[in-house]
């Protein structure tokens, strides 16, 4: 029999288009968990998602939620990828009928699914309650728990207000938006004793007010860890995009004690996709936090520390040792590190564009912004996958979306499948040879200025909203002259060091650079942050994977 819940009730849900089907699947759930348990019954994907939101908003716990396969209009393993997305933690079970197997066995890797049921499952001691059961329990055992949301109060125009809201949403902390100019947030306001002259205002889930929270003090008070547990460690991973996570996992799980450092985010870049297409084992793409979230708590699951919002400021060699120094003044130090910084979106340089980053200007996907450009004209810089994941995801809210691309097309940069979406959707164009000249407003973005780069001609165009997507530059400046990097910045490890044939001046081994090793012994370098380097997910990921290989290698031989 379950163990008692939440006090709250945490919920069982049941999505059926069938009555009947839905009734007999409600009964036997109440009579075997209705004590500990509220068992909720939906009869279409719609009504359950909406019945999840609601949920969510009142800070219910969701634990397990089974859904028909054969529903109308959205269909079971459809309604179980968007159900993902409100309730990451809660457990996922299809009812199948026989003849539908195989599409349960591809819903393991679209949705992450727990388990399967062939219907009908009479009896249900016999072939449904085990299951429940282990699932209840694997749930309870898990790390996912209650977490109140966390209120923000802002200007929908504040380039601050922006910045926390997608810190937030990228670190997967759940909160609320209130506008300053609303009553409620006006309420809020007063309630904190705020005069609304500094925003945001950010109320932790335990009622403490935050005016304007740098990263590290609001991540420590949401509950993201920001401090280390020990000083010394086996392996010491910088940067929280696929690579430094593909390192966190197998460090871990390989038995070396691993804390990985990230300055804002985890999943880098990769984390604020859209939709990840063409990454092994997803067929139907993986959104980047999806990926992320997972990822994360992979590593989290093998014993892997995980700091947010730590900024590390210098890279040191002392002795046998490796010395991470943090922007307070504060070290930790490894006998192993494995560089994964990643690269940064390029800063648009055309005239007024700084002064509206965050105001109608944003770098990256920024998600969080989305659902406001609901019905207007959406413009975005870039001519990579990025760029393409982006268009394709703000088209389905967007009146229009425009690409401005520096070359003639998109084939030069972009993979081919994303080139054949952005044809066939109706709201997208592509402007070749466009470049932006100007962007103007007073508060927010109003007004862009295009020029064609080859005849020169100029037009001014309405914008609200611009993404900017222009290359990468490595995160790697902090280091300085630690570890050799080419003329753009970008890390050179393993042959890229050698001078025919040759370790570098300052090697002091006996043997060459391992692949990944930098010209530091000990240190590697795995990802976008690498001279030459792929520049996809998947390669990241396992360079990160083949890193920590060349760390034990490097540990037997020390």
């Amino acid at each position: 029999m379950a163990q008692a819940a939440d006090a709250a009730r945490t919920v069982i849900m049941t999505v059926d288009d069938d009555p009947g089907v839905s009734r007999a699947v409600a009964r036997d759930l109440r009579r075997r968990y209705g004590a500990s348990y509220r068992i909720v019954r939906a009869e279409s994907g719609d009504s359950a998602l909406e019945a999840l939101r609601e949920l969510k908003l009142r800070g219910d716990l969701v634990a397990v939620i089974l859904a028909d396969y054969r529903m109308p209009q959205m269909n079971g393993i459809e309604f179980l990828e968007q159900a993902l997305d409100v309730y990451p933690g809660a457990r996922r079970v299809l009812l199948t009928a026989y003849a539908d197997t195989n599409a349960a066995i591809d819903a393991i890797n679209v949705v992450d699914l727990d388990h399967y049921l062939l219907k009908p499952w009479d009896p249900p001691e016999e072939k449904l309650y085990p299951v429940l059961d282990d699932l209840l329990e694997a749930w309870r055992c898990s790390a996912y728990k209650p977490v109140p949301a966390t209120k923000v109060v802002g200007h929908r125009w504040s380039a601050r207000s922006s910045d926390v809201r997608e810190f937030l949403a990228r670190n997967q902390v759940p909160y609320r938006w209130y506008s300053v100019e609303e009553p409620e947030g006006r309420r809020l306001l007063a309630a904190a004793g705020a005069d609304g002259q500094r925003l945001p205002l950010v109320i932790t889930p335990d009622g403490t007010p935050l005016i304007e929270p740098e990263a590290p003090e609001l991540a420590a008070r949401v509950g993201l860890a920001t401090t280390p547990t020990a000083d010394f460690y086996d392996l010491i991973v910088i940067g929280g995009g696929p690579a430094g996570l593909g390192s966190a996992v197998y460090g871990a799980s390989e038995g070396l004690r691993t804390v990985l450092v990230e300055r804002a985010a985890t999943g880098g870049q990769a984390g604020q996709s859209s939709r990840i297409e063409n990454y092994l084992g997803f067929p139907d793409g993986v959104s980047g936090a999806q990926l992320t979230d997972r990822a994360r708590r992979q590593a989290a699951k093998f014993g892997a520390e995980v700091l947010t919002a730590r900024e590390v400021t210098a890279l040191e060699v002392n002795g046998a040792a490796r010395v991470v120094r943090f922007a307070d003044g504060s070290t930790i130090a490894a006998h192993s590190v494995i560089l994964a910084t990643g690269v940064q979106y390029r800063q648009l340089e055309a005239e007024g564009c700084l002064n509206l980053t965050g105001c109608g200007v944003y770098y990256g996907s920024a998600l969080t912004e989305a659902a406001s450009c609901q019905g207007q004209d959406v413009y975005i810089v870039g001519g990579a996958n990025s760029a393409g994941q982006a268009a394709m995801y703000l088209s389905r809210f967007a009146k229009s979306v425009t690409l401005l691309v520096r070359g003639a097309d998109l084939s030069a940069s972009m993979s081919y499948y994303l080139i054949q979406q952005i044809n066939e959707a109706p709201n997208i164009t592509v402007r070749g040879h466009t470049l932006v000249d100007s962007a103007h407003g007073t508060d927010r973005l109003e007004r862009l200025t295009l020029r064609h780069s080859v005849s020169g001609e100029t037009e001014s165009v309405d914008a609200q909203w611009m993404f900017v997507f222009i290359g990468a530059a490595p995160l790697t400046d902090w280091l300085g002259d630690t570890v050799l990097r080419d003329g753009r910045g970008f890390i050179l490890a393993g042959p890229d060091l050698s001078v025919d044939g040759q370790p570098p001046t300052d090697w002091d081994l006996d043997r060459p650079p391992y692949h990944l090793e930098t010209s530091v012994p000990g240190v590697f370098v795995a990802g976008d942050a690498r001279a030459e380097s792929a520049k996809r997910v998947a390669s990241a990921v396992g360079e990160g994977a083949m890193a920590v290989m060349l760390v034990h290698r490097y540990l037997e031989q020390s």
